[in-house]
């Protein structure tokens, strides 16, 4: 009886999957960031328009917030701390400011819609509620997107960028605030920001923009007449 030949499935179902694997390519490559990410972007972009708290503001609160926590190998949930960054001071804005109440309270309210609208996962509007909340440096985070956020916004009001900040308001026609003024509101925020840092990695930058603007300061004040030419 002749020897029958193996027959081996393999030669068949290699290409088969191989043709798969390609078909579904395209697929992977194309798949960016989630919709609801180019709206609250282009939300941010069109309303947020200021030089101390604007879009430039919220960018870089959203890069430090996610460095820090790589720093710190903190598990972060992105699309939280994205939408937080982006949204967070929606409330110094018109027509969504309220002068009775906090910025950050105000957002609170105000956010549910804004990321509703924009398509944002349903599940995860508390968290980014709980980190808009809590951004500011006297508040207290606990989620780890409302501790790097929280951080970031903090470190924000520190070193060259935060001067900056507070400069860019000074009223060049001699209104309030004047310069007398952001020299005051500088010198607090390198009184009280720095007890409010919370992580690590936060800390560890912290000696770096608090040296920094103290030599700031010292060197106006010499090149003033103690701030009294301002």
């Amino acid at each position: 009886m002749p020897c029958l030949e193996r027959i081996d499935p393999m030669p068949r179902i290699v290409p088969a999957l191989i043709a798969l694997a390609v078909a579904c390519m395209p697929l992977a490559a194309n798949a960016g960031p989630p919709a609801w990410r180019a709206k609250v972007e282009t939300f941010a972009a069109t309303h947020f328009k200021h030089t101390a708290w604007g879009f430039a503001h919220s960018r870089r609160d959203y890069a430090l917030a996610s460095a820090l926590a790589a720093e710190d190998h903190a598990t972060v949930d992105d699309d939280v701390l994205y939408a937080a960054a982006m949204l967070h001071d929606i409330a110094a804005f018109a027509p969504w400011e309220d002068a009775k109440k906090d910025h950050a309270d105000r957002a609170v309210e105000l956010l549910p819609a804004v990321l509703r609208d924009a398509g944002f996962p349903e599940a995860k509007i508390p968290a980014v509620l709980e980190a808009t909340r809590t951004h500011m440096f006297d508040r207290k985070p606990v989620a780890p997107e409302a501790v790097y956020l929280h951080d970031a916004d903090a470190l924000d009001w520190l070193g060259a960028i935060g001067v900056y900040r507070l400069v860019s308001l000074v009223d060049a026609n001699g209104g309030q605030p004047d310069g007398a003024a952001t020299v005051a509101q500088l010198r607090t925020f390198l009184a009280a920001v720095p007890a409010g840092v919370v992580s690590p990695a936060a800390k560890r930058a912290l000696p770096g923009r608090e040296a920094w603007l103290k030599s700031f300061l010292e060197t106006l004040g010499a090149e003033s007449d103690g701030m009294k030419q301002l």
